[in-house]
């Protein structure tokens, strides 16, 4: 009786957090349905309900909400450092787990040492290197930034590809397989769901971060900005009140992409983060 109790008491518990958890993202979501275009704090739900926020978001930017730009601008960031990344971090993670090299063990702590350093510290110098080379203002240079440091991320993946027999590798070599055939046709396809966690971890670094491209991109002209520039700029006084809901539409818009990606890849994103946790 007393673990019945206990066990009531702590769904009850668990249900009153996710509901308080959700409030924020509910009004978040009914906002974008008002009718008022400036922050309405005097009720929760709005008084009438419209579609044109939607509408106006998608088929009628401007210069202040040019939201098909900053999503096609921040896509394109996105999927290319997606697949840059994700070369990167894959050959890395092979190159320390399966290659035996001269200094091998010294460039792995020299890169794990080097990944400790908050990434903010050399922001700076970054921007001043990309303005030198004419790419302090475009998507080339985030795509660079992104993804240029991108293979000292390699430490999980190296732990799985760690667990693979290495008589695998042996065999393959025997058979006159190179490293390369080795890497494509052996190793990766044993490795799916670290591949698939990396992937996903390669998108939403680019896909969700203010600070790199606000520092970046110095443009006034707002089809060069990404989503997060472009939203954060909507919350200025000036606009607040005129573009609040279109805010609202613009970030639950964000997670679209995001929620599509890990519905399909949440099966292979599990077994990747507890098989490289696990077997690492």
């Amino acid at each position: 009786m007393n673990k019945t109790i206990k066990k009531i008491i702590r769904h009850i518990v668990l249900a009153l957090l996710a509901f308080i958890w959700l409030i924020p993202i509910i009004w978040l979501f009914v906002t974008t349905f008002s009718t008022q275009k400036g922050i309405n704090t005097n009720h929760f739900f709005p008084d009438h309900w419209t579609l044109d926020n939607y509408y106006q978001l998608f088929f009628k930017p401007d210069a202040a909400a040019n939201f098909p730009a900053w999503f096609a601008n921040s896509m394109i960031i996105g999927v290319c450092c997606c697949i840059v990344s994700s070369l990167f971090v894959t050959m890395t993670a092979y190159a320390f787990s399966c290659l035996d090299f001269k200094g091998r063990k010294q460039l792995m702590s020299f890169s794990l040492i080097l990944g400790m350093f908050p990434g903010v510290l050399s922001m700076i110098a970054m921007y001043f290197v990309l303005k030198l080379l004419g790419l302090s203002d475009s998507i080339v240079g985030l795509i660079i930034l992104y993804s240029g440091a991108s293979g000292l991320g390699y430490l999980v993946l190296k732990g799985f590809f760690d667990t693979i027999p290495i008589s695998l590798h042996e065999a393959a070599r025997l058979e006159g397989a190179s490293e390369a055939t080795i890497f494509t046709r052996i190793v990766l396809p044993l490795s799916k769901p670290m591949i698939v966690y990396t992937i996903i971890n390669s998108f939403l670094t680019p896909w969700m971060d203010f600070v790199l491209a606000r520092l970046m991109i110095k443009s006034k002209n707002s089809a060069d900005w990404t989503m997060a520039i472009g939203l954060f700029n909507l919350l200025q006084r000036a606009l607040v009140n005129q573009y609040f809901t279109i805010f609202c539409c613009g970030g639950l818009m964000i997670a679209v992409p995001i929620s599509i990606l890990f519905i399909m890849t949440q099966k292979f994103y599990v077994e990747g983060v507890t098989g490289g946790a696990v077997k690492g």
